[in-house]
């Protein structure tokens, strides 16, 4: 297999890739392709700082108290000014809606927990659980099988 990368700031970005037949890597070639947006990061802040997150860090972004909050790996809650309609536009396709005011990273959720009564809850790896609806669960459970 050869590679080649061209590097041209005046030219039209574009990927392409001429393979015999389709496989996991070029599977996974387009899910890198198509879930790029031009940035890996957005801002948030604390009481203390301003800080970058980058995508990879981020467990969950939710609604706490009327702000929209970003769940970090390391189980910090940094706000941002962000609404979560335009934080969908903008995060990878590895994020997934799991409610009417939360976004997760699905490559974060550790486990979905059942409760008794039906209620289905995403816990994270850094332990943050948020509930998840029942129209996204089927929506989940579609991508997941994937």
């Amino acid at each position: 297999m050869k590679y080649r990368l061209v590097i041209d700031s005046d030219a039209e970005e574009e990927v392409v890739a001429t393979v015999h037949a389709p496989s996991e890597l070029t599977e996974r070639i387009e899910e890198l392709v198509a879930s790029y947006s031009g940035t890996d990061s957005i801002y948030a802040y604390n009481e203390d700082e301003r800080m970058r997150i980058l995508f990879s860090d981020i467990e969950c972004i939710t609604v706490i108290d009327r702000r929209v909050t970003v769940i970090a790996k390391n189980g910090g809650k940094y706000r941002t000014g962000y609404r979560l309609f335009e934080l969908e536009a903008l995060l990878p396709s590895y994020f997934i809606r799991i409610n009417k005011s939360a976004i997760a990273n699905r490559r974060r959720i550790a486990k979905f927990k059942t409760a008794f009564s039906g209620a289905v809850d995403a816990e994270f790896k850094c332990g943050y659980t948020e509930y998840v609806s029942r129209r996204c669960f089927a929506d989940i459970k579609r991508r997941l099988e994937k």
